[in-house]
């Protein structure tokens, strides 16, 4: 029974790896794709804004859709999409066929995400779920860590066509795993929708929303630049920078299994520390980012502290969401999305009116941000037990 758990726990994180491979793999092969379709690099960027704008607007809803019809066709039907959707880019020649299939998976990326998280979790005892989330949302950051960077090497030292197979072959591997070790879950007991939007009515939770939206765009004003300031203020090259985004995505795995070990400690200390452990980074990042050697360290530790964003904010949503885990897991993919987008946006003015080395100001602000509004949710957190204890 251990076997069969960890094999599809495995599977299940292949499909998020495929999927974040899918969604963020374009951006190391924008170059080649102006190239091959004779469009602007603005043009090749809807690619990526169309995949995350349908993301952030459609996951919840569709998630809603999806909560009646058995879990593993669901999953089985995404995760298809996937690898069909890279087999198109891997051999069409129309730009506007490679648009239509990144939208067309964009629809089904928070679906699968979503149930994948609630699936593993409902799999194991209450006690254990946590656990069984960060081995799931471990496929994001082996995602980052590699699935983009072995985009971009087989574009560059292969072809554009070997770069998407690779895509597809990771997504029809965990289709085969999902196929033959998740057994059917058909939905016994399905919740309505008005009971499943019915959380949404919780003030407390639209706090939760708020904070995780905060600490994305905190995130992302920043490392959306990342090769940029690299590049402009640390006066790395190409090489050096990609290695740097390796040892990033590399320190994102250890992190994402640090930080699921802290938030079982002590949720409470773990989401109000971060805020603070993550500005002091950018702090070391503004005053250290000049000198190459002190900035590589700081490169190891900030992909370490990055990923517990993403682990927190999470576990965050699923505490205050737990009657519908699979409609909360769309809420924290669809508001990550718009915390990534407002994020880009924040530290795009920053670049354009400051200049690239006081990006770093951007982040620190939106952080204290997300820090007040922690607080905030703590005390009342705090005042609500101190009343429930009372009566």
């Amino acid at each position: 029974m251990k076997n069969s758990y960890t094999s599809l726990i495995f599977f299940l994180a292949l499909g998020i790896f495929g999927i974040i491979t899918t969604e963020m793999g374009v951006i190391g092969v924008i170059p080649q794709l102006t190239e091959k379709f004779h469009i602007s690099a603005s043009q090749a960027g809807y690619l990526v804004s169309a995949f995350a704008l349908i993301v952030a607007i459609s996951g919840p809803f569709l998630t809603l859709l999806a909560s009646g019809m058995n879990r593993k066709a669901i999953l089985l039907s995404a995760i298809l999409m996937f690898a069909i959707s890279n087999l198109v880019y891997a051999y069409t020649t129309r730009f506007e066929v490679m648009l239509a299939f990144r939208i067309v998976p964009a629809f089904f990326h928070p679906v699968f995400f979503s149930i994948a998280l609630a699936t593993a979790a409902s799999l194991v005892p209450p006690e254990k779920s946590r656990k069984a989330v960060t081995q799931i949302m471990a496929g994001v950051t082996v995602g980052f860590a590699f699935g983009v960077p072995i985009t971009t090497y087989l574009s560059t030292k292969i072809s554009l066509e070997a770069a998407f197979l690779f895509g597809a072959i990771v997504s029809l591997i965990a289709f085969i795993g999902i196929l033959f070790w998740l057994p059917s879950m058909p939905v016994k007991e399905r919740m309505s929708f008005g009971k499943q939007l019915g959380i949404l009515s919780r003030p407390q939770l639209w706090l939760t929303i708020l904070i995780v939206a905060m600490i994305f765009t905190a995130m992302s004003s920043v490392y959306s630049y990342f090769a940029e300031y690299l590049g402009e203020v640390t006066h790395m090259n190409g090489t050096w920078i990609s290695v740097m985004l390796m040892i990033f995505g590399i320190t994102m795995i250890a992190g994402n299994f640090l930080f699921g070990f802290f938030l079982n400690k002590s949720m409470t200390k773990t989401v109000v520390l971060f805020p603070l452990i993550y500005a002091v980074i950018y702090l070391f990042t503004y005053y250290w980012g000049a000198y190459f050697l002190p900035m590589a360290v700081i490169v190891f530790v900030w992909g370490a502290v990055h990923s517990g964003g993403l682990i927190l904010s999470q576990a965050l949503l699923m505490t205050d969401a737990k009657e519908a885990p699979e409609f909360g897991n769309s809420l924290f993919v669809s508001f990550s999305n718009v915390g990534i987008t407002v994020g880009t946006w924040i530290g795009g003015l920053f670049i354009s009116r400051l200049g690239t080395h006081q990006i770093i100001w951007s982040g620190v602000m939106l952080l204290l941000f997300a820090f007040i509004l922690i607080m905030i949710k703590a005390g009342i957190s705090k005042s609500q037990v101190e009343k429930a204890s009372m009566d």
